[in-house]
């Protein structure tokens, strides 16, 4: 790994020297000037990742390097002086400096600022990257698509990653609000530590607060044991709480707690134990009309949504249909070793259909026409443009071949209905006849079966549980 470098503005040759050296025993490579020009020339000449940069220099202020030229190479720029005024601290501040530090400088502080420069300069280098790659190839991490309605919210995912903010998803199905908090976490401080990931709609009301607090042994009937739950699993990262509307509404209050004080009780138990973890939370309602509906509580909107990002529904995505059939395409080729592809008239037919369903539909999409083709996609093995999207659930048919097992029919059945209600699980339920738990219990079911074989392969229809 290519060790941070930084540069050391400093008139007095002695002072320069002793933090030069301090500054190379935490990891850094170091070089010195003792000039604001010979500092101007060095950073055209190599950027820095970090400048310790003196005020008052021979030929001037040491501020007017915090005027960087547009476009120049972004350098974190921390001011050091011997005369410390207020007026002094809040202008190299207000004028971008990463911090301020006084003669002379304390050892610890200093330390501490430059493994956070270390720290975050990965950070900000794989998001340039990821930019660079979204404009030559419409990808930012894990995501796809170079819309305008997708760069701008990559552009939030890019700012609000680094920070320790709370994020609040919103979107329909089908968007990928899970991929936005994968690449929110992947682009954070938190990177190396645990992301988790819990449906607050896929778990018994009566089971949720175990689930995400942990419980004490016999603190109900069937704890056998101590667990510690998903704050605990996910201590020092990120916990993204999927569907929050969809959380029983006295679990709120608790959840609320909790955020504002950073501490979880397990059931069972009265001591609090101190959590560090970033929360993410999504929902495919319109947070405002879940408040008024009774199922999410207001306060805990307004803790939640610090940083808000809403995913844009495919509709609203010109020109990313085409790239985003090509993605999945590109999976499968890669998965199955096949090399198949598009007709011009199948990317025709793709570009012209409605996807209520969005990216899981597209995908879903993709994944049954390359079953069906030989070498090229042609539109045959498409859905009609008007056709298969409008349709009620009632209006659909399954035929099932006689001598099918039960446990068959009930799989197919399912995945059908949420196949034709665009992956809507609570609408998917009601149609079906059961509880919300239990469709989840099935797909749960259906994913442990889907899982990679030896060879690597997956059953195909995997594709409709994600």
């Amino acid at each position: 790994m290519v060790n941070p470098r930084a540069l050391i503005v400093e008139d007095d040759p002695d002072f320069r020297s002793s933090l030069a050296a301090l500054v190379s025993r935490e990891g850094y490579e170091t070089s010195e000037v003792s000039t604001l020009s010979e500092a101007h020339a060095a950073l055209a000449a190599r950027p820095p990742d970090l400048a310790l940069v003196d005020l008052g220099l021979p030929d001037g202020s040491g501020l007017e390097l915090l005027r960087q030229e547009e476009g120049a190479v972004p350098v974190e720029i921390v001011v050091i002086t011997g005369n410390a005024t207020v007026e002094t601290a809040v202008e190299a501040l207000r004028q971008g400096a990463l911090d301020y530090l006084v003669k002379p400088v304390d050892r610890a502080r200093l330390r501490s600022v430059l493994a956070n420069v270390a720290r975050t300069r990965d950070l900000k280098r794989e998001v340039s990257d990821l930019r660079g790659e979204l404009r030559e190839l419409g990808r930012f991490g894990p995501m796809v698509g170079r819309s305008p309605a997708m760069q701008a919210v990559y552009d939030l995912i890019a700012r609000v990653a680094p920070t320790q903010a709370t994020v609040f998803i919103t979107g329909e199905s089908g968007t990928g609000k899970e991929l936005v908090a994968q690449t929110i976490h992947r682009l954070s401080t938190r990177r190396n530590k645990p992301l988790v990931a819990l449906n607050c709609g896929a778990i018994s009301p009566t089971l949720i607060e175990s689930e995400l607090f942990g419980h004490e042994r016999g603190s109900f009937t069937g704890a056998d044991r101590r667990r510690a739950g998903y704050f605990e699993e996910a201590a020092g990262g990120t916990l993204f709480l999927d569907e929050i509307s969809e959380m029983p509404i006295e679990l709120q209050v608790k959840l609320l707690r909790v955020l504002e004080t950073e501490t979880v009780t397990r059931v069972g138990a009265s001591d609090p134990i101190k959590v560090d973890v970033r929360v993410i939370a999504a929902s495919n309602r319109d947070p405002r009309k879940a408040v008024e509906e009774g199922t999410l509580r207001e306060d805990l909107l307004y803790r939640l949504n610090v940083f808000p990002i809403h995913l844009p529904p495919l509709r609203e995505r010109a020109g990313d249909v085409e790239l985003l059939a090509a993605h999945f395409l590109e999976e499968l080729n890669a998965r199955e070793g096949t090399g198949k592809r598009f007709s011009a008239a199948a990317i025709e037919r793709l570009c012209a259909l409605p996807w209520p369903g969005n990216v899981r539909e597209i995908k879903n999409v993709v994944e049954r026409a390359a079953i069906l083709a030989d070498d090229t996609i042609e539109p045959t093995a498409l859905p009609e443009a008007q056709a298969g999207h409008a349709l009620r659930a009632a209006d659909a048919s399954l035929q099932i071949r006689v001598g099918s097992s039960i446990a068959q029919v009930e799989r197919r059945l399912i995945l059908a209905t949420l196949d034709q209600l665009e992956g809507d699980k609570k609408r998917a339920a009601e149609v079906l006849g059961i509880s919300l738990k239990t469709l989840y219990n099935r797909l749960n079911v259906y994913a442990a079966a889907s899982t990679p074989k030896e060879d690597g392969s997956v059953p195909l229809d995997s594709a409709k549980l994600a």
